[in-house]
Protein backbone atom coordinates (compact mmCIF):
# COMPACT_ATOMS: atom_id res chain seq x y z
CA UNK A 1 0.00 0.00 0.00
CA UNK A 2 1.62 3.10 -0.83
CA UNK A 3 2.37 5.93 1.94
CA UNK A 4 -0.56 8.33 0.66
CA UNK A 5 -3.10 5.21 0.29
CA UNK A 6 -2.20 4.38 4.05
CA UNK A 7 -2.51 8.05 5.09
CA UNK A 8 -6.08 7.56 3.56
CA UNK A 9 -6.84 4.43 4.91
CA UNK A 10 -5.73 6.04 8.81
CA UNK A 11 -7.85 8.94 8.34
CA UNK A 12 -10.66 6.78 7.54
CA UNK A 13 -9.91 4.75 10.92
CA UNK A 14 -9.71 8.18 12.65
CA UNK A 15 -13.24 8.82 11.04
CA UNK A 16 -15.22 6.40 11.76
CA UNK A 17 -13.63 6.25 15.22
CA UNK A 18 -15.15 9.69 15.62
CA UNK A 19 -18.51 8.96 14.34
CA UNK A 20 -18.50 5.86 16.10
CA UNK A 21 -18.15 7.72 19.28
CA UNK A 22 -20.32 10.36 18.74
CA UNK A 23 -22.97 8.08 17.97
CA UNK A 24 -22.47 6.91 21.36
CA UNK A 25 -22.89 10.07 23.10
CA UNK A 26 -19.88 10.11 24.45
CA UNK A 27 -16.38 12.79 24.51
CA UNK A 28 -12.99 12.33 23.81
CA UNK A 29 -12.05 12.86 27.48
CA UNK A 30 -14.73 10.15 28.25
CA UNK A 31 -13.46 7.50 25.71
CA UNK A 32 -9.80 8.20 26.61
CA UNK A 33 -10.55 7.56 30.33
CA UNK A 34 -12.39 4.38 29.73
CA UNK A 35 -9.40 2.87 27.25
CA UNK A 36 -6.53 4.47 29.58
CA UNK A 37 -5.29 7.24 27.01
CA UNK A 38 -5.83 11.24 27.34
CA UNK A 39 -8.60 12.46 26.01
CA UNK A 40 -5.84 14.49 23.57
CA UNK A 41 -4.87 11.13 22.42
CA UNK A 42 -8.68 10.05 21.33
CA UNK A 43 -8.83 13.55 19.16
CA UNK A 44 -5.44 12.31 17.64
CA UNK A 45 -6.26 9.30 16.66
CA UNK A 46 -9.40 10.78 15.28
CA UNK A 47 -7.55 12.94 13.09
CA UNK A 48 -4.66 10.48 11.97
CA UNK A 49 -2.33 12.45 13.97
CA UNK A 50 -1.22 9.22 15.66
CA UNK A 51 -2.00 5.65 15.88
CA UNK A 52 -3.20 3.74 18.45
CA UNK A 53 -1.27 0.59 19.82
CA UNK A 54 -3.53 -2.43 19.37
CA UNK A 55 -5.19 -3.19 22.73
CA UNK A 56 -5.93 0.61 22.52
CA UNK A 57 -8.37 -0.15 19.28
CA UNK A 58 -9.50 -3.51 21.00
CA UNK A 59 -10.59 -1.46 24.12
CA UNK A 60 -12.11 0.95 21.84
CA UNK A 61 -14.13 -2.07 20.31
CA UNK A 62 -14.93 -3.04 23.83
CA UNK A 63 -16.08 0.29 25.05
CA UNK A 64 -18.24 1.21 21.63
CA UNK A 65 -19.24 -1.86 21.07
CA UNK A 66 -18.06 -1.75 17.71
CA UNK A 67 -17.86 -5.77 17.26
CA UNK A 68 -14.08 -5.76 16.44
CA UNK A 69 -13.86 -3.53 13.58
CA UNK A 70 -11.26 -1.31 14.99
CA UNK A 71 -9.41 -4.18 15.98
CA UNK A 72 -9.72 -5.74 12.14
CA UNK A 73 -8.55 -2.31 10.62
CA UNK A 74 -5.86 -2.02 13.07
CA UNK A 75 -4.46 -5.45 11.67
CA UNK A 76 -5.15 -4.89 8.16
CA UNK A 77 -3.30 -1.30 8.21
CA UNK A 78 0.08 -3.11 10.24
CA UNK A 79 -0.02 -5.57 8.12
CA UNK A 80 0.56 -3.60 4.89
CA UNK A 81 3.42 -1.30 6.19
CA UNK A 82 6.76 -1.61 5.54
CA UNK A 83 8.25 -2.02 9.15
CA UNK A 84 7.67 -5.18 11.40
CA UNK A 85 5.05 -4.86 13.69
CA UNK A 86 6.41 -3.66 17.20
CA UNK A 87 8.43 -0.84 15.39
CA UNK A 88 5.29 0.35 13.34
CA UNK A 89 4.25 2.39 15.50
CA UNK A 90 7.56 4.17 16.17
CA UNK A 91 8.18 4.68 12.84
CA UNK A 92 5.19 6.67 12.69
CA UNK A 93 5.73 9.26 15.42
CA UNK A 94 9.76 9.50 14.21
CA UNK A 95 8.11 11.74 11.30
CA UNK A 96 5.80 13.98 13.71
CA UNK A 97 9.26 14.45 16.37
CA UNK A 98 11.02 17.71 16.57
CA UNK A 99 13.38 16.54 18.80
CA UNK A 100 14.84 12.54 18.81
CA UNK A 101 17.73 11.89 21.36
CA UNK A 102 19.31 7.80 20.65
CA UNK A 103 21.18 6.06 22.31
CA UNK A 104 22.92 2.76 20.05
CA UNK A 105 24.56 -0.14 22.20
CA UNK A 106 25.52 -2.11 19.63
CA UNK A 107 24.41 -1.54 16.11
CA UNK A 108 24.09 1.96 14.12
CA UNK A 109 20.94 3.48 14.01
CA UNK A 110 18.23 2.57 11.48
CA UNK A 111 18.22 6.60 10.66
CA UNK A 112 22.00 6.83 10.20
CA UNK A 113 22.62 3.54 8.12
CA UNK A 114 23.76 3.04 4.66
CA UNK A 115 21.96 0.29 2.02
CA UNK A 116 24.84 -1.54 2.31
CA UNK A 117 24.80 -1.56 6.15
CA UNK A 118 21.37 -2.14 6.32
CA UNK A 119 21.76 -5.38 3.83
CA UNK A 120 24.32 -6.84 6.09
CA UNK A 121 22.39 -6.75 8.90
CA UNK A 122 19.09 -7.66 7.42
CA UNK A 123 20.98 -10.95 5.94
CA UNK A 124 22.42 -11.70 9.34
CA UNK A 125 18.98 -12.05 11.00
CA UNK A 126 17.92 -13.38 7.94
CA UNK A 127 20.25 -15.65 6.00
CA UNK A 128 17.83 -17.80 4.00
CA UNK A 129 15.90 -15.11 2.41
CA UNK A 130 15.59 -14.41 -1.16
CA UNK A 131 17.23 -11.23 -2.35
CA UNK A 132 13.52 -9.53 -3.15
CA UNK A 133 12.58 -9.78 0.50
CA UNK A 134 16.02 -8.44 2.10
CA UNK A 135 15.70 -5.71 -0.27
CA UNK A 136 12.40 -5.06 0.53
CA UNK A 137 13.61 -4.23 3.77
CA UNK A 138 16.52 -1.98 2.80
CA UNK A 139 14.52 -0.05 0.98
CA UNK A 140 11.71 0.34 4.24
CA UNK A 141 14.87 1.41 5.99
CA UNK A 142 16.99 3.97 3.68
CA UNK A 143 12.93 5.18 3.38
CA UNK A 144 12.64 6.61 6.58
CA UNK A 145 16.30 8.28 6.80
CA UNK A 146 14.57 11.20 4.19
CA UNK A 147 13.42 13.23 7.42
CA UNK A 148 16.70 13.99 8.00
CA UNK A 149 16.96 15.36 4.76
CA UNK A 150 13.61 17.88 5.46
CA UNK A 151 14.00 21.26 6.16
CA UNK A 152 12.17 20.59 8.77
CA UNK A 153 13.58 18.01 9.68
CA UNK A 154 13.70 16.91 13.73
CA UNK A 155 17.12 17.96 16.13
CA UNK A 156 18.66 14.24 15.65
CA UNK A 157 21.00 13.63 18.56
CA UNK A 158 22.51 10.16 18.86
CA UNK A 159 25.06 8.56 21.08
CA UNK A 160 26.96 5.52 19.68
CA UNK A 161 28.59 2.91 21.89
CA UNK A 162 32.04 2.34 21.06
CA UNK A 163 30.81 -1.45 20.67
CA UNK A 164 29.17 0.22 17.33
CA UNK A 165 32.36 1.46 15.65
CA UNK A 166 34.81 -1.71 16.13
CA UNK A 167 31.72 -4.15 15.02
CA UNK A 168 32.33 -4.87 11.56
CA UNK A 169 29.02 -5.31 10.10
CA UNK A 170 29.70 -7.16 6.30
CA UNK A 171 33.18 -5.93 5.56
CA UNK A 172 35.57 -3.19 6.18
CA UNK A 173 34.50 -1.34 2.76
CA UNK A 174 31.04 -1.35 4.02
CA UNK A 175 32.16 -0.12 7.22
CA UNK A 176 34.02 2.67 6.36
CA UNK A 177 31.30 3.70 3.94
CA UNK A 178 28.95 3.62 6.39
CA UNK A 179 31.50 5.65 9.12
CA UNK A 180 32.11 8.31 6.19
CA UNK A 181 28.20 8.61 6.40
CA UNK A 182 28.04 9.41 9.55
CA UNK A 183 31.21 12.24 9.16
CA UNK A 184 29.49 13.35 5.98
CA UNK A 185 26.20 14.14 8.23
CA UNK A 186 27.75 15.32 11.15
CA UNK A 187 30.04 18.08 8.97
CA UNK A 188 27.11 18.90 7.24
CA UNK A 189 25.32 19.87 10.85
CA UNK A 190 22.46 17.55 10.11
CA UNK A 191 22.72 15.17 13.17
CA UNK A 192 24.94 15.64 16.36
CA UNK A 193 26.49 12.35 17.10
CA UNK A 194 28.92 11.55 19.91
CA UNK A 195 30.56 8.43 21.15
CA UNK A 196 30.02 6.89 24.26
CA UNK A 197 34.52 5.39 24.61
CA UNK A 198 34.86 1.74 26.44
CA UNK A 199 37.01 3.83 28.92
CA UNK A 200 33.28 5.65 30.46
CA UNK A 201 33.17 1.64 32.07
CA UNK A 202 29.58 1.15 33.27
CA UNK A 203 26.57 3.11 32.30
CA UNK A 204 23.22 3.52 32.96
CA UNK A 205 20.62 0.99 31.04
CA UNK A 206 23.81 -1.17 29.93
CA UNK A 207 23.11 -2.93 26.44
CA UNK A 208 19.62 -0.98 25.94
CA UNK A 209 18.52 0.64 23.00
CA UNK A 210 16.83 3.87 23.85
CA UNK A 211 15.39 6.55 21.72
CA UNK A 212 13.51 9.44 23.05
CA UNK A 213 10.96 11.40 20.84
CA UNK A 214 9.31 14.83 21.67
CA UNK A 215 6.99 16.44 19.82
CA UNK A 216 5.22 19.59 19.18
CA UNK A 217 1.80 19.20 20.61
CA UNK A 218 2.13 15.92 22.49
CA UNK A 219 3.97 14.49 25.24
CA UNK A 220 7.48 13.02 25.02
CA UNK A 221 7.50 9.23 24.10
CA UNK A 222 10.46 6.57 24.85
CA UNK A 223 11.12 3.39 22.32
CA UNK A 224 12.82 0.69 23.61
CA UNK A 225 13.60 -2.53 21.46
CA UNK A 226 14.28 -5.93 23.22
CA UNK A 227 14.42 -9.82 20.89
CA UNK A 228 11.98 -9.67 18.35
CA UNK A 229 9.84 -6.97 20.57
CA UNK A 230 9.57 -2.87 20.54
CA UNK A 231 7.93 -0.81 23.52
CA UNK A 232 6.46 2.86 23.44
CA UNK A 233 6.45 4.39 26.42
CA UNK A 234 4.64 7.46 27.35
CA UNK A 235 3.95 7.22 31.34
CA UNK A 236 5.35 10.68 32.42
CA UNK A 237 7.46 9.01 35.52
CA UNK A 238 8.93 6.10 33.11
CA UNK A 239 9.83 8.94 30.45
CA UNK A 240 11.32 11.05 33.31
CA UNK A 241 13.69 8.21 34.22
CA UNK A 242 14.47 7.17 31.08
CA UNK A 243 15.65 10.97 30.19
CA UNK A 244 17.80 11.18 33.07
CA UNK A 245 19.87 7.36 31.97
CA UNK A 246 19.88 9.66 28.59
CA UNK A 247 21.57 12.58 30.17
CA UNK A 248 23.92 10.41 32.00
CA UNK A 249 24.83 8.15 29.62
CA UNK A 250 25.20 11.90 26.98
CA UNK A 251 27.21 13.15 30.07
CA UNK A 252 30.05 10.18 30.17
CA UNK A 253 30.03 10.81 26.12
CA UNK A 254 33.18 12.20 24.17
CA UNK A 255 33.01 15.54 23.21
CA UNK A 256 31.56 16.35 19.04
CA UNK A 257 35.46 17.04 17.96
CA UNK A 258 36.58 13.91 20.01
CA UNK A 259 33.67 11.80 18.53
CA UNK A 260 34.49 13.02 15.34
CA UNK A 261 38.16 12.04 15.65
CA UNK A 262 37.23 8.60 16.98
CA UNK A 263 34.89 8.00 14.16
CA UNK A 264 37.45 8.82 11.56
CA UNK A 265 40.04 7.06 12.85
CA UNK A 266 37.40 3.51 13.17
CA UNK A 267 36.74 4.44 9.53
CA UNK A 268 40.63 4.47 8.71
CA UNK A 269 40.93 1.39 10.25
CA UNK A 270 38.52 -0.20 7.97
CA UNK A 271 40.42 0.79 4.44
CA UNK A 272 43.62 -0.08 5.64
CA UNK A 273 42.12 -3.30 6.54
CA UNK A 274 40.63 -3.39 3.00
CA UNK A 275 43.68 -2.53 0.78
CA UNK A 276 45.37 -5.36 2.83
CA UNK A 277 42.80 -7.70 1.57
Amino acid sequence: MANGSRLAAWEFFGAELKRRREDAGITQVELGARVFVSGGYIGQFEQAIRKPQLDVAQRIDETLQTDGIFERLWRKLIKEQPYTEYFAHAAELERLATEICQFAPTVIPGLLQTPEYARAVFLASNPLATDEYIEELVAGRTDRARILKDATRPVYWVILHETVLRIPVGNPPVMAGQLDHILALMRERKVLVHVLPFAAGAHPEMGKMMMLMKFEDAPPTVYTEGVRSGSLLDEPAVVQRIQASYDLIRGAALSREASLAMIESAAEDYRRCASTT
